[in-house]
């Protein structure tokens, strides 16, 4: 991690990440780029939906390839920071000329060849379905319908744990710790995803927040009970209740669980993730 010189209070707190040890460019590859509108929080009527987000700095927008749907060896080319995600993405290119941006693990290297396929090598950054992968394996990048492009473990730092195979399903234990169930012939990309010190990022204060786009968060319990479930009191006072609420009467936080009783997909979930203090579900 990157220390900086005290010459204020909350500088001395502030930690970043030394990118020149794992990048190898500034300047993106052009013609995987290109510009646009953040929706900061809105939906498509524009409604807030995700609260504490808008401003910042312009992001310039990579083309990064989850569908990995060509099955052709390809050279990583250089090692890339990407604003709208928290792992390094790599520029690959394949024998036929074609570049890509992919997400890539952290212990691969400039010049090592990634492949995807049904037979490749198990070593990290290639790409293959979950029935042909080493049970134990760590990987990220998975897909849950087959063909569909990754959609689970992107994140920096994590990872996911292939634990056994049975039924045409492949059981995968979650960074949550939760055990679900994917389909055996959905690919998956070996290793862990780049980035892991990304957790361990302080940001320090509340300009370094807004430049990343991260608005004020007010705690509830500083606002008037009109306002919020848990505001009110004279003085600092607790919220009053057992279970924390959103503020509009949810549960949230703590530990409690948000999951919609009757989900589609809840037949896929083995084992639901620990929660609460000391990993113990709350009951």
């Amino acid at each position: 991690m990157k220390q900086y010189r005290p010459y204020t209070e909350s500088r001395r707190s502030t930690t970043g990440i030394n990118f020149r040890e794992y990048l190898t460019t500034k300047n993106p590859h052009k013609k995987l780029t290109s510009g646009g509108k953040r929706h900061v929080g809105r939906n498509s009527a524009g409604r807030i939906t995700v609260r504490h987000k808008g401003g910042g700095e312009k992001r310039l927008f990579r083309d990064v390839d989850f569908t990995y749907n060509k099955h052709v060896p390809a050279k990583l080319e250089t090692v890339e920071y990407d604003p709208n995600r928290s792992g390094f993405i790599g520029l690959v290119a394949y024998r036929d000329g074609e570049r890509r941006y992919m997400l890539l693990p952290k212990s691969v290297k400039v010049g090592q060849t990634l492949e995807t396929g049904e037979n490749v090598p198990a070593t990290a950054g290639n790409r293959m379905p979950l029935k042909n992968m080493p049970i134990g394996s760590f990987i990220y990048n998975v897909e849950i319908k087959p063909g569909n492009g990754a959609k689970l473990g992107r994140s920096a730092g994590t990872h996911i744990e292939l634990i056994a195979r049975s039924n045409g399903y492949a059981d995968l234990k979650m960074p949550s710790s939760e055990v679900r169930k994917v389909l055996e012939t959905c690919f998956a990309t070996l290793g862990e995803v780049s980035n892991d010190e990304h957790q361990l990022v302080k940001i320090g204060n509340a300009g370094r927040a807004r430049h990343m786009g991260i608005r004020p968060t007010v705690r509830g319990t500083a606002m008037n009970p009109v306002d919020h479930p848990h505001g009110g009191g004279e003085g600092r006072q607790g919220r009053g209740l057992r279970r924390a609420k959103s503020k509009w009467g949810r549960p949230t936080g703590k530990g409690q669980k948000t999951r919609t009783p009757k989900k589609y997909s809840n037949y896929l979930i083995v084992s639901r993730r620990k929660v609460g203090k000391r990993g113990s579900e709350v009951k």
